[in-house]
């Protein structure tokens, strides 16, 4: 009774894993958004809608796969159930790509903020060289494992949540409707147009909310808490970001934000005096680059697993005496810097947004086969029909988003995709023969399992005879 006592007082209560879902989700993601909501004006908030359902659309199935599945491996264990080997390695190769590919972004916000900070004017090569030290900076501070990145990110998000959660309550005091409505269609763009060239960015706030489920074991009652809070911390999120950016949208003018590489740092600015825009900035730098901090690692980890797993190079899944993938980190980072390169553009911001819709793009493949795999799992776990129902109506809506938020990322996003994505399955080829020998050895045992179960009833109807 005692012991039963003990693990109850050391879980997790639902408001508690709500706020933790909440604030994982909210992380770096939202600074530099409404520089790229200003290009479609207020009205974005109608995209802040669609993506809001839309991902708790996500989260809800997300919430049901990881109390279905009974593989290891997040996606790619789920996938698993329906695509086999092969989705489970394209939902981990495309999540790993994801993830690489989205690093490189948060350092591109850091680097913004920071010549916003220092009053420097970047080139495009030197954002991407400052970019790149960013990066190898972040990897290099994780050789010392897991729990020195842990404590940093844990304090350091902190600077995000507190100026966000701050303009989002109080920011009313400085907000002036004229503004917001003379911001709401600057570039009359059609009602169709204009929600959709907001979805990419606004998806890109809340990638990382497939991770909700992941503290199943830390929390009471699991089957009823966690549905509850992948919904509550997404819904909460979902406020935070809509009440946040439309503020500023009331606060500083639209052409202003259209051109800043720091827009909260700017919102402070006109709500006090610069001093306390600066400091707001340099909060938010120490945040995101707290946040790249965890990330880098959290990939490592990715891409470890997936070497365990068979589908990555073994060299992944070297550790050193700190349990840290160095290795895995150096090649991760060596990719990171070529991807910087290539995709230098005229501007900041425009570097930023390609790295986000290609981030985008490639995070939704494993989304979109965890819900093609969620009807496979209510089957084998034997889940009510009218429960099952539910369910599989919420993925089939999660899905159709994934696949409207894929449009909406735009030609290029989606060619690079594409071919990133098709290259997993050459990639695969060279894995393949392994498993399909695995399969085939399970095979030949069940044969040999159901043979021998046919001779002993055989020899049972004799011996009655």
């Amino acid at each position: 009774m005692s012991t039963d006592g003990t693990k109850s007082k050391n879980k997790m209560s639902v408001m508690h894993l709500t706020i933790l879902t909440a604030i994982n989700m909210m992380g770096s993601g939202i600074i530099m958004l409404p520089t790229k909501l200003a290009e479609v004006g207020t009205m974005s908030i109608l995209s802040w809608l669609v993506t809001a359902l839309g991902a708790m659309a996500l989260a809800y199935a997300f919430a049901q796969c990881g109390m279905f599945s009974h593989h290891s491996g997040g996606m790619g264990g789920y996938a698993e159930y329906a695509y086999g080997k092969s989705g489970s390695f394209m939902a981990n190769y495309t999540y790993g790509l994801s993830l690489l590919i989205a690093n490189a972004a948060i350092a591109i916000s850091a680097v913004g903020y920071a010549s916003v900070l220092l009053g420097v004017t970047l080139s495009p090569l030197a954002v991407g060289l400052w970019t790149i030290f960013t990066l190898w900076l972040a990897t290099v501070l994780n050789f010392g494992g897991a729990r020195i990145t842990g404590q940093i990110s844990s304090i350091t998000i902190w600077g995000v949540i507190i100026p966000v959660l701050f303009i989002s309550v109080f920011g009313w005091f400085w907000f002036k409707g004229s503004l917001y409505v003379s911001a709401w269609n600057p570039n009359h763009l059609s009602f169709f147009d204009g929600i959709s060239q907001s979805i990419s960015i606004t998806l890109w706030a809340f990638l990382g909310l497939e991770s909700a489920s992941a503290n199943m074991d830390a929390v009471e009652n699991p089957r009823k808490n966690v549905p509850i809070a992948c919904l509550g911390g997404t819904i909460g999120a979902a406020i935070i970001y809509i009440i946040s950016t439309n503020v500023m949208a009331g606060i500083v003018p639209n052409a202003d934000l259209l051109h800043s590489n720091a827009p909260f740092g700017l919102a402070f600015a006109h709500m006090f005096t610069p001093f306390i825009g600066k400091i707001v900035m340099a909060l938010m730098i120490i945040s995101c680059f707290g946040s790249l901090l965890s990330w880098q690692f959290t990939i490592a980890q990715v891409f470890k697993s997936s070497a365990i797993e068979g589908y990555f190079p073994k060299i992944f899944n070297k550790v050193t005496s700190a349990g840290a993938p160095v290795v895995g980190m150096i090649i991760i980072t060596i990719v990171q810097t070529l991807l910087s390169l290539m995709t230098i553009s005229p501007t900041l911001t425009k570097q930023f947004y390609v790295l986000v819709n290609l981030a985008v793009v490639t995070n939704l493949i494993p989304y979109l086969l965890s819900m093609g795999a969620l009807n496979v799992m209510q089957k084998d776990e034997h889940v009510g029909v009218k429960k099952s129902r539910v369910t599989d109506s919420i993925a089939f809506l999660a899905s159709i988003y994934s696949l409207y938020a894929l449009y909406t990322a735009g030609f290029e996003a989606m060619m690079y995709g594409s071919l990133v994505t098709f290259a997993g399955w050459v990639l695969y080829s060279f894995i393949a023969p392994r498993f399909d020998k695995m399969l085939i050895a399970e095979k030949k045992n069940s044969s040999k399992s159901k043979t021998t179960n046919s001779y002993d009833m055989a020899q049972v109807k004799v011996a009655g005879k």
